[in-house]
């Protein structure tokens, strides 16, 4: 994009389109309502002062040449001025050059390219005053005899983003762990038993007198630890949306209308 620093070395130059074929020369500079060069003339060598207009905010200066996105044709085929009336663009005539090279543009854009005259060669243009015409609108073309209010709106969305990352991971640790389990154990107790003549005869069985032993095994139980794997539970990851709000501004701009009024005063129409 050529800015207000390029015009001086702008003005003069081969113009070439975007095959580098040759268009012509750079012959004078229009500003927007910012003083920003918004269009140039281009002198094609055909016979006549017509010298068609290029977008600046689509050219590029490429060492000692003017380059365009655009075909030969094409700007020949431009809306044009005459290059000896030095009068500034109108309303129209910007809207016309924003259609023919299929440019993006509002009203607002129309109406600060409009009214501006020819770059003087000095550092100064000339005057930026719109077109005295019925029913002009300072925030678009000439319309009717009613004035359009805008105001700029947020506009908010969503995008999505990495916000973090969840992993799961299985180690092994050792821990104690000591369990009561009941054990049985024998123990031995004497047992007696009085002669009586239900064991008579079994008492007076054998040697009167004789050496003898008795011997009684005795058990018990004892806890016996042995170890197995089971499974005890599935762990997963998984994924759930919640809702937040969070509170997003910006600054935003509005136009604002007052009007004077005969025996009223000024008012506030916003």
């Amino acid at each position: 994009m050529i800015g207000q620093e390029h015009v001086n070395t702008v003005i003069g130059r081969e113009v070439f389109d975007r095959d580098g074929d040759k268009i012509g020369t750079v012959g004078q500079v229009w500003a927007d309502g910012a003083g920003q060069p918004a269009w140039a003339s281009v002198r094609t060598g055909l016979f006549g002062l017509n010298e068609s207009l290029i977008p600046l905010q689509t050219a590029e200066l490429r060492g000692d040449r003017v380059t365009v996105p655009f075909e030969k044709g094409r700007v020949k085929d431009a809306p044009n001025v005459d290059a000896s009336a030095d009068e500034p663009l109108s309303s129209e005539e910007v809207a016309d050059l924003y259609r023919h090279y299929d440019l993006e543009w509002d009203a607002s854009q129309v109406g600060r390219q409009a009214g501006s005259a020819a770059y003087a060669g000095d550092g100064s243009y000339g005057d930026r005053n719109y077109e005295a015409s019925a029913g002009h609108d300072t925030s678009g073309p000439n319309t009717d005899d009613a004035m359009t209010r805008s105001e700029e709106r947020l506009s908010v969305g969503t995008e999505r983003e990495r916000a973090g990352r969840a992993r799961l991971r299985k180690y092994v640790v050792t821990e104690q762990q000591q369990v009561t389990v009941p054990v049985q154990r024998e123990e031995v107790r004497l047992e007696r038993e009085p002669i009586t003549d239900a064991n008579i005869g079994k008492a007076m069985d054998g040697p009167a007198i004789t050496e003898e032993e008795h011997e009684v095994t005795l058990h018990q139980e004892r806890p016996v630890v042995a170890k197995e794997t089971v499974p005890v539970e599935r762990v997963r990851l998984g994924k759930e949306t919640v809702t937040d709000t969070e509170t997003v501004g910006g600054e935003v701009r509005k136009e604002r209308i007052e009007a004077d009024l005969p025996d009223r005063g000024r008012r506030d129409l916003s």
